[in-house]
């Protein structure tokens, strides 16, 4: 028989090992959380492009562009690139920056108003285009150089200065420029200098509101009252 002095021992030597191994176990640091802002979460839209999305003051935005061809009940949004038809519809379309499809990889689709107002919906289903309203909240957190947070840091997209960029928000805005009418007919302006999101706002029949950022812009995510045939970018907002 083992001595029974040498059992305790062994007894209260493995004792030791469990508490430790216990009291370390309840001390480890839980995985690490994403990144302040982020959100592991996806939205696939009715295209089934796949969309990044960031959480910033609890509102859930997409982290790029709309892409999409098709309303959310699958219906075509029809491409217009012909400059008269576009600045004469009353009827939802979209397009690309100078028509061309390289442009939708890193910018995205420009749509009209139209498009965003239509009743069988632009967004993702979950989701919404986001309102004057729901801009003004984002604006009103972030505080500060509001712009520089919400805009790309550095140059690869945006045009020398951009002033204050430091995307802090993750919102990563991009210059992706507009179509407007000018001298009869639709023209492309502003990529590199300027991003315009539509809301889903309107501010009289023949006017809604974007938002927009600019190279210049530091501390001004500026409104305006735009023709809802101009084309510009879109951001989803999660319902």
């Amino acid at each position: 028989m083992k001595n029974p002095k040498s059992i305790l021992i062994v007894l209260f030597a493995l004792f030791l090992i469990v508490g430790c191994s216990t009291s370390n176990d309840s001390n480890e640091k839980p995985p690490t959380p994403n990144a302040p802002n982020e959100t592991s979460i996806t939205v696939t839209d009715t295209d089934g492009n796949i969309y990044q999305t960031v959480t910033i003051c609890n509102q859930v935005w997409t982290k790029t562009n709309l892409n999409v061809s098709h309303y959310r009940n699958g219906d075509v949004i029809p491409q217009v690139t012909d400059p008269t038809e576009w600045v004469n519809l009353t009827t939802g379309a979209w397009c690309y920056y100078n028509n061309e499809t390289a442009n939708g990889t890193t910018y995205g689709k420009l749509y009209n108003w139209y498009a965003v107002n239509d009743s069988r919906g632009l967004a993702p289903n979950g989701w919404h285009v986001s309102t004057d309203a729901e801009w003004t909240t984002l604006g009103n957190c972030l505080q500060g150089a509001v712009a520089g947070k919400m805009k790309e840091a550095g140059t690869a997209h945006w045009a020398s200065p951009n002033i204050d960029a430091t995307n802090s928000s993750n919102f990563t805005g991009l210059p992706g420029g507009l179509r407007y009418f000018y001298n009869g007919s639709g023209v492309f302006r502003a990529i590199g200098n300027y991003g315009y999101w539509w809301t889903s706002s309107e501010y009289n029949a023949t006017l809604a509101m974007p938002r927009y950022l600019g190279q210049y812009l530091s501390n001004s995510y500026s409104s305006h009252d735009f023709d809802k045939y101009n084309g510009f970018s879109v951001r989803c907002l999660k319902d």
